[in-house]
């Protein structure tokens, strides 16, 4: 770490934010833009040792090896709600705070599954291509399901799953759920096995953590779900077994797919995007304006909690105070009025 407490802190950005955002932490702290540098490890070789704070998304996360070439830091800020990508039991161990952004991104995510179930049963991607492409009269398109009615099933019934139950309410679903517990306080029905859920539904939303690593959304749950059901994905891509689901929506297995989220980020597999039964979108359940500048400033307050000697207000796992490095001086290379 940099001995001369007058010096800014450093950061290192794995990611583009909103320019608001960028330019509060550019007044605050130096900042080194790892996505813009073709040579990443000779910026790491370069500033590595003096970087002190990431940020990064929940997505992208920060590997133990890249963790491991920043010896001073202390907080790895997540802009969004997934630890995934991020071992925190070794930053635990290191002393390195992590912190999320939880709670703001919740209706945008739900927002999103909504369009995906929409556009995908109604099939508004085929009907956009052929009026783009001036077919509109000559050829007939294909007759799409209804939405309002279908039965639901919502794999996760956490803060996104019962959002994304709200918004179906509305268009008269009936809602089942499959998670770590039952909710009774809810109302809507539990399905403890989940291909029992899948084969029960019309549609099933995959809305769940990714903490745990291993796909969920099985061979066996996708026949289940039946050559009339639909899959669609707001939560990780490889919570669903990919190969498995491209050959059901090949052999016509399931009747289509919504997609958010994909296994190898940003690389979709070939018969995804050429299926026209399947809606893709390039993983922007939060890409809206106003939720992202959200996000960034609790990011910005992580920061300047973490910097201050506290502990952040959004710890995912906080480190054990044993294993904590020395803490610099209360706003020690900050701002007066901080980020």
């Amino acid at each position: 770490m940099n001995d001369d407490a007058t010096a800014p802190i450093e950061l290192l950005l794995t990611q583009p934010v909103p320019e608001a955002i960028d330019a509060e932490l550019a007044r605050a702290y130096q900042v080194h833009r790892l996505y813009q540098h073709k040579d990443a490890q000779q910026l790491l070789r370069e500033v590595g040792p003096r970087i002190r704070g990431v940020i990064t998304g929940g997505a992208k996360g920060l590997s133990t090896a890249l963790m491991d070439q920043l010896p001073a830091l202390q907080i790895i800020a997540i802009s969004g709600i997934g630890t995934d990508a991020v071992d925190l039991q070794h930053a635990a161990r290191r002393g390195i705070h992590v912190t999320t952004t939880p709670g703001v991104l919740t209706a945008d995510v739900a927002d999103l599954a909504m369009g995906l179930i929409i556009s995908t049963l109604r099939r508004l991607g085929e009907g956009e291509r052929l009026v783009r492409d001036g077919l509109w009269g000559t050829v007939n398109p294909p007759l799409a399901r209804k939405v309002s009615g279908v039965e639901l099933g919502i794999l996760g019934l956490g803060q996104v799953g019962k959002a994304i139950a709200r918004r179906a309410a509305a268009f008269d679903m009936g809602i089942a759920y499959n998670g770590r517990r039952e909710q009774p306080e809810t109302g809507y029905r539990y399905e403890a096995d989940l291909v029992e859920l899948a084969r029960s539904v019309d549609v099933l939303v995959v809305a769940a953590s990714a903490d745990g690593g291993e796909a969920l959304v099985t061979a066996e749950v996708l026949d289940a779900l039946g050559p009339d059901g639909y899959l669609i994905n707001v939560a990780r891509g490889k919570l669903v077994d990919e190969v498995a689901l491209v050959d059901a929506l090949r052999e016509r297995k399931i009747a289509g797919a919504g997609l958010d989220v994909f296994v190898d980020e940003p690389h979709v597999p070939p018969a995804l995007r050429d299926l026209d039964q399947v809606s893709l979108q390039p993983h922007r359940g939060s890409a809206t304006l106003q939720t992202r500048l959200e996000m960034g400033r609790m990011v910005l307050s992580n920061l300047e909690a973490c910097f201050r000697g506290e502990v952040p207000p959004n710890c995912a796992l906080p480190p054990s105070p044993a294993s904590r490095p020395a803490q610099v001086p209360v706003g020690a290379g900050l701002p007066a009025t901080g980020p």
